[in-house]
């Protein structure tokens, strides 16, 4: 599948579809059962021309799982959902169960025990993040696989999500873009949460507006050695993804300005 869109950008990485699918593809990159992993890496290789394949038992971490759609998986976070409370605010060092705890993971590296124990304090407070929590459109997908390809490589598969990887002035016309055929000005959001939540089940849960994303500094910290630093995600649901696509014809991605801007493009 190629994307007018992309063409008419001037991307340097691919767009990527996100698949529900029941078949996992050959040869794709996939995280061993039980081993951590950072979902965005996976989106890295996708947008670098590989396939990358997820399960119910290989997604990489517990936030990675909620992303993707598989579940509360912050249910089984170290301390279950009040840990994974503490861990995203306060940290364990204020839970008077949180000693207790990471006695029982001494086997973790060094900064990832470091960050459980002084929290990521990206919530003011445990109460909140369950809040935050609550609020999240969390799905379990009614597929075996989530599967990250690149576009070019979809031939019969219908994406749920179709996620560009873009710089600022890529991003600028993706925003105009989403909103050119449409009366409201509103129909690209963004939303706090973690890169795979942004690029995963708030895009699931959309049926007309982007996801502004790779807001999440663990996420940008991750991938900035194989993206670099100048990106952001634009998740678009597939029908909206269509409706894009039908408009560049005639568009200000033909013309002016923005050929202009095509100039300084990394």
């Amino acid at each position: 599948m190629e994307s007018k869109v992309a063409e008419a950008l001037g991307l340097k990485y691919e767009p990527v579809a996100i698949i529900w699918s029941d078949e996992k593809p050959e040869d794709a990159a996939q995280f061993k059962e039980g081993r951590w992993g950072c979902v965005m890496w996976m989106l890295a290789l996708a947008a670098k021309g590989k396939t990358a394949v997820f399960d119910r038992k290989t997604f990489g971490c517990p936030g990675g799982a909620v992303g993707l759609g598989f579940g509360n998986q912050y249910e089984n976070f170290i301390g279950g959902l009040k840990g994974f409370c503490y861990f995203l605010s306060t940290g364990f060092e204020s839970w008077d169960k949180g000693k207790d705890l990471l006695k029982e993971l001494k086997e973790l590296p060094k900064d990832r025990l470091e960050k459980i124990w002084k929290g990521e304090r990206y919530k003011k407070s445990p109460e909140i993040v369950r809040k935050f929590v609550e609020n999240l459109p969390i799905i379990d997908v009614p597929t075996k696989y989530v599967v990250f390809k690149p576009l070019s490589k979809v031939i019969n598969e219908e994406p749920v999500v179709v996620v560009f990887i873009a710089n600022p002035h890529q991003i600028s016309a993706l925003i105009i873009m989403a909103n050119y055929d449409r009366e409201t000005n509103d129909n690209v959001v963004v939303r706090m949460g973690a890169g795979c939540h942004q690029i995963g089940i708030f895009a699931y849960a959309e049926q007309s507006r982007a996801i502004l994303g790779l807001t999440d500094l663990d996420a940008r910290l991750n991938i900035r050695k194989q993206l670099g630093d100048n990106i952001f995600t634009f998740a678009v649901p597939y029908k909206m993804f269509k409706e894009m696509e039908e408009n560049v014809e005639g568009s200000f991605l033909e013309i002016g300005t923005w050929i202009k801007l095509l100039e300084f493009l990394e």
